[in-house]
C-alpha cells in the first residue's frame, strides 16, 4: 500500500503565499533515503525544501511527461468548499540502464523562491523499486486527486 505523508512545512507555505499551487511548476524528486535518516528530516517543521532530500542518479531515467520530472494536466480547483489538487499520472521508465533504486517521490514547487522548492508532499511506495533497463512503474495519483484542502 502506498502512504501519502504530509509536508511540515505545507500548512505555513499555503498560508504564507508560497504556493500558488495552480499555476507554478511542480516536480517529482526521487529518493531511496527514510527522510527520518536525512540530516535535515524534510517532513519535519523548518525543513520542507528539496535541499533536505538525497535524490537519486536520474541516469537512464525517462517519464511520460512532456518535460521530464515536470507534473502536467495539473488542475487546481475549489468546489463545495474543498480545494482539490491533480495532475496526470506519471510512467517512470528506465531507458538504456537501469534507474537507481527509490522508495520515496516527493513532489515540490519549482518555482518556489522562498523557500527554495519548496516540498507539498511524500508519497512512501513502502517498498524499493528497482527498475531494470526497459521496466517501468507508474505512480498513479488518488482518485480524489493528489490533495484536497477543506
Amino acid at each position: 500500500m502506498v502512504a501519502t505523508v504530509k509536508i511540515a512545512d505545507f500548512v505555513e507555505d499555503i498560508a504564507e503565499k508560497v504556493h500558488n499551487l495552480g499555476a507554478d511548476t511542480l516536480q517529482l524528486a526521487l529518493s531511496n533515503t527514510l527522510p527520518a535518516s536525512e540530516t535535515s528530516d524534510p517532513t519535519s517543521t523548518g525543513n520542507g525544501i528539496l535541499a533536505n532530500v538525497t535524490e537519486i542518479s536520474y541516469t537512464n531515467y525517462t517519464d511520460s511527461l512532456g518535460t521530464p520530472r515536470v507534473l502536467e494536466g495539473i488542475t487546481s480547483v475549489e468546489s463545495g468548499d474543498t480545494y482539490t489538487l491533480d495532475a496526470n499520472n506519471v510512467t517512470i521508465t528506465a531507458s538504456g540502464g537501469a534507474i537507481a533504486d527509490f522508495r520515496y517521490v516527493y513532489i515540490f514547487n519549482q518555482s518556489a523562491t522562498a523557500p527554495v522548492d519548496a516540498l507539498i508532499l511524500l508519497i512512501d511506495l513502502e517498498t524499493t523499486v528497482s527498475l531494470a533497463a526497459a521496466s517501468s512503474i507508474s505512480i498513479n495519483f488518488n482518485a480524489s486527486g493528489i490533495l484536497t484542502i477543506a
